[in-house]
Formats: structure tokens, sequence, C-alpha cells
């Protein structure tokens, strides 16, 4: 099959990770795939295993870039693409309009649980297939596309490579480079800094569990990408006023988060919403212990076996860190069942084939 897949996303995040994933799986089982992202893209590096020539870039700046959607519907023509796969909301209607003027087919993948707006429904008319990374964003699919044009096929990642060798030795050098102490309690989140991903609960989270245990020390690691970078400051300032500066510890970016995952004693997803929640599946296949609050994502995840914190509410938290890094039994149930959901359920090829297998129904359909 000839794909094309296409995402205007400027920063790399979840979504973009699901992106390189699927496309790299995609050209490993024989297909061949395109990629469209702007000119901008901080992330486009990522897909240096495609050839130049497979590469496309297009500025889509808002839904209604029809000049933008007519350069996309060239490059499907010349290249005999079958099936154009949108990934990033105001990509969707572009991609539309170029499948309508190439007759390829239509595919998108919705990976938030944000509701998409009705006119939708109207406005991508030709849509083949409307993936949902999740259960809980098939439902707010439904509420937009007739429910035989929606396919759920749950994210994955490359278990295999998160299976973490020398843990101890990988947490201690970690911890070293770091100025973490070797014998104190470290818990660290990952996701992109903004309200809706909670590290402002994972903030007061922490002056709770410092009340009782003053040793623990915290890492944060996530970018604000945000024009003013306004919320990343207000939370540096709360960790101020609390008094736990020195406890914090903050971090941009993380090319192997191997490591970060073997210093950590529990990982906290502390999100308001969350869709699916690839930090948190990360975290599992990694062998580190789970602390989460109860969104879609999580509930998706870890089932109805691991017990889940109240949203926006940091003294649960709170304390279900501390009993995670008290309870010794509770851990160890906890990373044994996190390594064998993710090993079971959410590994990258099961995604992979099954999206192949969802393009191969579309290909059948009659145009």
């Amino acid at each position: 099959m000839r794909i094309l897949h296409i995402s205007s996303a400027r920063t790399y995040g979840g979504g973009e990770r699901h992106f390189v994933d699927l496309t790299r799986g995609l050209v490993s089982r024989g297909h061949e795939v395109f990629v469209a992202y702007r000119p901008t893209s901080e992330w486009k590096h990522e897909l240096d295993f495609l050839p130049r020539q497979n590469h496309f870039k297009v500025s889509i700046r808002n839904s209604f870039g029809v000049l933008s959607a007519m350069r996309i519907a060239d490059f499907i023509r010349e290249n005999k693409i079958e099936i154009a796969h949108a990934h990033v909301a105001r990509d969707y209607i572009p991609a539309s309009i170029a499948c309508m003027a190439s007759n390829a087919k239509f595919v998108l993948t919705r990976h938030l649980m944000l509701p998409l707006k009705p006119f939708n429904r109207f406005a991508l008319k030709n849509l083949n297939i409307a993936v949902a990374v999740s259960d809980g964003v098939a439902v707010e699919l439904k509420k937009v596309f007739p429910k035989g044009k929606i396919a759920v096929i749950h994210n994955g990642i490359d278990v295999a490579s998160r299976q973490i060798e020398n843990r101890s030795i990988l947490g201690e050098e970690f911890r070293r480079f770091h100025n973490i102490p070797l014998n104190v309690p470290l818990v660290g989140t990952l996701g992109e800094l903004k309200e809706l991903k909670g590290q402002r609960e994972f903030v007061l989270a922490a002056a709770e569990i410092a009340k009782t245990d003053p040793e623990t020390h915290f890492v944060v690691v996530g970018r604000d990408n945000s024009v003013d970078k306004k919320f990343r400051r207000d939370l540096k300032r709360l960790v101020g006023v609390m008094g736990l500066a020195e406890k914090f510890l903050w971090l941009d970016w993380l090319d192997d988060t191997r490591p970060f995952h073997a210093a950590i004693d529990v990982f906290v997803s502390p999100s308001r919403s969350e869709s699916f929640g690839l930090a948190m599946l990360e975290a599992m296949a990694s062998g580190t212990p789970v602390v989460a609050t109860e969104t879609d994502g999580a509930k998706q995840l870890l089932g109805s076996d691991i017990e889940l914190v109240p949203i926006e509410d940091p003294v649960a938290l709170a304390k279900a860190v501390a009993s995670t890094i008290r309870d010794e039994q509770l851990r160890e149930k906890t990373i044994a069942f996190g390594i064998d959901r993710a090993q079971t359920m959410f590994d990258v090829e099961r995604m992979v084939v099954e999206t192949e297998q969802m393009y191969e129904s579309v290909l059948k359909e009659k145009r």
C-alpha cells in the first residue's frame, strides 16, 4: 500500500510519537509510506528513516487551507498514493479536500478527548474511517460520525525496547548526574507542561508528601510549549512558595527516558484529562509503578485492577504515592501488572497490524 500520513503539529508529544511509531512500523511491513508536515516542525528529524523524496513540507495554518489541500492533492496524484491519513484536527478538512480532488481514501486519527465540532459531520463527508486511540475517544467520535465509520485501535509502544537492563546502575547514574541522593524516595512525572496535564496538582501533592516524608525528591519532565511559558513559571513559583525548590528537578526533554524510569520509585500521571497516556504506558513497560488519576486513558491502560485517584485531588494523590513508596508488596504487584498488561495489550506491533488491516478494509470499499 502507498500511504500518506499528515501532521501539522509543530512540537513533539504523544500524538507525534504515535505518528513516528506507526509510520516506522508500516515501513517495516513493506508499505510505501509518505509524510506531510509543516516546514517549521521541530520533530521532522524523527522521520529520517524515510527517503527524502517521501517527505512533503506543507503549511497547514488552519482547517480551511484550500491552497494547502490542493498542494497535498498534487502530491497524492504524483506519488499514486492510495490512502491519506490525517492526525491533527486542523488537518482533517484539508486532507478531506485533497482526497476528493485526487480520489484517494481518507482516514483520520483522533488523539484527544476534546469533542470535534459538529460541522465536521458534513465537512468530512468523504471520510472512510475515523480511528480512536482509546474507547473514551471513540465515545466522542460517535457524536459526530456514524458508528460504522469508527475504528478503535489502541495506542502502542515498542515494549521490548522499554525493558531496562542494569536498572540499578542506570538509576544511580541518573541520580548522581542530577545530584539526587541515592537513598531518598524519588517521584517523577512526564508530559507537556499545561493545566490539563495536572502538574499543579503534582506540586500540591508533593507539598503534602513532604509533611510526612521530607526527604522525598521530585522530577518534572516536560516543556511548556506556550508562547510566554507562563505555566512553567507559575509552577516553579509555587514550588518555591512551598519551600521545596531544593527537592525539585526540572527537565525539558529526555532523548532516552529509561534512566529516568530506572531512577524514580513512582511515576505519577496527575492529568485532568487523558485520551490514552503514552507516558503512563512507557512507565508500565519500563517496570516503574504508576499512580494515576481516573482519566479515560488511565482506565483504558490500568483497567479495574489498579485503584485510581480522583481528578484534581492532590491530597488523595499524595496518599496514593506515599502508600506505593512504603508498601513493597503493593509496588511489586503494580510493577508486575504493568509489564504484563503493556506486553499483552499495548505493544506497537499489534497497533501496526490492526492499522494495516483497517487500511485493507478501506481499500476494498467501493468508491
